[in-house]
């Protein structure tokens, strides 16, 4: 095989009988051998594995008796997702051997859909230390610049999607790290509404603001896949009672009538962004013009105001959840980790309330704000990636994360690239949209994307 294709188009051909599981997955493994040892997405392959189960997909199709489009697509789980008898490590030396009895329920959800395990993907430690170089594993990098930083904390899922070596895997977005890798290694990812993916059996980091979501190729492609993840779970306490929806069903409807709203002070002004990413991000208001949406500016507070919300609730829970290996094994976590979190020690609980209340505030404030518009555009990452030795230990403090503002609202939010910049690196953009409009953001970000280019393109060392 030469080209890669989505997980659409594998599924299409798989039921055509002109492409088979084993072959897609054995092309996927030539490529994780030929760039993992430079890229480092994998913390565990699991070769043998993935060639049995799609061996069985094949036999399936055979038959006539596929379980549906995700069955026999080459799949990767980020490592702070649960696992039955394979390591899961979040990155850390504190779980360096931990081997889980039972799955997360995604990881379920996503084997009886007939997804092929490929193996277990980098990250940055417990999803927030990243990226480190004192740990038993190196960090994931970006595969249009090995040298360049892939955004983290679902980096290696990001790395792997981007270089072919999966179709499809997972992430967990706290502040934005399912949008940060998807903007950097230029494919698409979703942070759903809150309480629509199952978390139980995903390692926390923050209670209140931790997501689970896919990341692929194509906003089609992920879709796809929150259709197998999504659905109520009564063993995790945040979830959604509610039916789950076609997600599919309004790709390919266009942007027509839809109203689209443009935060522009939050890369304008708030934080500056690149040059490259404010361009993609008029050209892309342009071409929405064009299809035929209402295309206008919307102001929200500052920027600055939903980050130290968000981070003052993040760090808070994030030391709650880490506090007893903190301070029993302090010494055993790598130096970002534990110097973000041990911050969290002197946040005094009335900030924590205030904090809270202040979340409270500007749910309402982004509600009031979408009452006539049916979709928010914002940049999703400040720039290009920078070089991955050149990622200070406070950038968190230093520029606020253009992706926490719904993580603060619990909106769903989905990146999708809008070219590239300098260094020919990926920049990109996110939607947003009302609690559960799914559907509709799919609709919109599909339409958007069959305008550009940009998803025939893979980085050059994939070949």
């Amino acid at each position: 095989m030469s080209e890669i294709p989505t997980i659409a188009e594998a599924g299409r051909r798989f039921a055509a009988r002109t492409l088979s599981p084993v072959e897609l997955v054995q092309d996927c493994f030539e490529r994780i051998h030929r760039l993992d040892g430079e890229l480092h997405a994998f913390l565990l392959p699991t070769e043998e594995r993935a060639l049995s189960e799609a061996r069985a997909a094949e036999a399936r199709f055979m038959k006539g008796a596929a379980k549906g489009p995700l069955d026999g697509i080459p799949f990767g789980h980020k490592d702070i997702y649960n696992t039955a008898g394979l390591r899961t490590t979040a990155h850390s030396r504190l779980l360096e051997h931990n081997v889980p009895d039972t799955d997360a329920r995604t990881v379920t959800l996503l084997a009886e859909a007939g997804t092929v395990m490929m193996g277990k993907l980098s990250t940055h430690e417990f999803a927030l230390g990243g990226p480190s170089f004192d740990l038993p594993w190196p960090p994931a990098r970006n595969p249009w610049n090995p040298a360049h930083f892939p955004a983290g904390s679902s980096s290696g899922t990001g790395a792997a999607v981007a270089a072919g070596m999966v179709l499809g895997g997972t992430g967990s977005d706290t502040g934005g790290s399912i949008r940060g890798p998807a903007t950097l290694c230029g494919i698409t990812g979703i942070k759903p509404t809150y309480g629509l993916v199952s978390r139980t059996g995903i390692l926390p980091l923050s209670f209140t603001l931790d997501h689970s979501g896919p990341m692929a190729w194509t906003v089609e492609d992920c879709a796809l896949l929150l259709q197998a993840m999504a659905g109520h779970d009564p063993a995790d306490p945040a979830s959604a009672d509610r039916p789950v929806p076609d997600f599919t069903a309004g790709i390919g409807a266009g942007v027509k009538g839809l109203r689209f709203g443009v935060i522009r002070h939050f890369h304008e002004t708030d934080f500056p962004a690149s040059p490259a990413t404010c361009a993609g991000i008029d050209a892309a208001a342009d071409t929405l013009r064009r299809l035929g949406a209402d295309v206008r500016d919307v102001t929200l507070s500052p920027l600055p105001e939903y980050h130290a919300c968000g981070y003052v609730i993040l760090i808070t829970e994030a030391f709650a959840v880490h506090e007893p290996w903190l301070k029993t094994r302090f010494a055993e976590y790598g130096q970002l980790f534990r110097d973000r979190v041990s911050m969290a020690a002197l946040i005094r609980g009335s900030d924590y309330v205030q904090a809270l209340r202040r979340r409270r505030e500007l749910c309402l404030e982004m509600l009031a704000a979408m009452e006539d518009v049916d979709v928010l555009i914002a940049a999703s990452q400040p720039g290009e990636a920078p070089p991955i030795d050149a990622v200070p230990k406070w950038a968190s403090l230093e520029k606020g994360f253009m992706t926490f503002p719904f993580n603060v609202t619990g909106f769903p939010a989905i990146a999708v690239s809008t070219g590239f910049g300098v260094g020919d690196l990926p920049v990109g953009l996110q939607m947003a949209a009302h609690p559960f409009a799914e559907p509709l953001l799919f609709r919109a970000a599909h339409a958007f994307e069959q305008t550009t280019p940009w998803r025939s393109r893979r980085p050059p060392m994939v070949g």
